[in-house]
């Protein structure tokens, strides 16, 4: 299997070999790649950046990101929740809006301050 190694900025590309059970990886330039690898075998993990609704004059919509990761099966779930969040008021940045994201210590946080209107 190969796969590019998304940890660092080398984007190494990785070659992934099962043999008997056992994982080799080569192509890494890090021990980061490894880790990466064999996670993304096991229980691949991602952040996300979005946006949400909001009622807020200026602000259609606010941006918001996990602050942490969470399974790469859960993206479309997450997208389906943040598709229901609508934001009534000025929020500052880093507001959680959803804490424990799918059992993980993963939150979704505002990353607009909507307070900072300057007028």
């Amino acid at each position: 299997m190969e796969l590019v190694c998304i940890v660092c900025p080398n984007s190494c590309r990785l070659t992934v070999e099962n043999h008997d059970g056992q994982v080799s990886v080569s192509g890494n330039k890090c021990k980061r790649g490894e880790v990466f690898a064999n996670s993304e075998l096991t229980n691949p993990m991602r952040s996300a950046t979005t946006s949400v609704k909001t009622t807020v004059l200026g602000y259609p919509v606010v941006s918001v990101k996990t602050d942490g990761e969470i399974p790469k099966s859960k993206l479309f779930e997450l997208m389906q929740l943040c598709d229901e969040i609508v934001i009534d008021k000025p929020l500052p940045i880093g507001t959680v809006l959803v804490d424990n994201l799918f059992g993980t210590k993963a939150k979704l946080v505002t990353t607009t301050d909507m307070e900072d209107t300057n007028e």
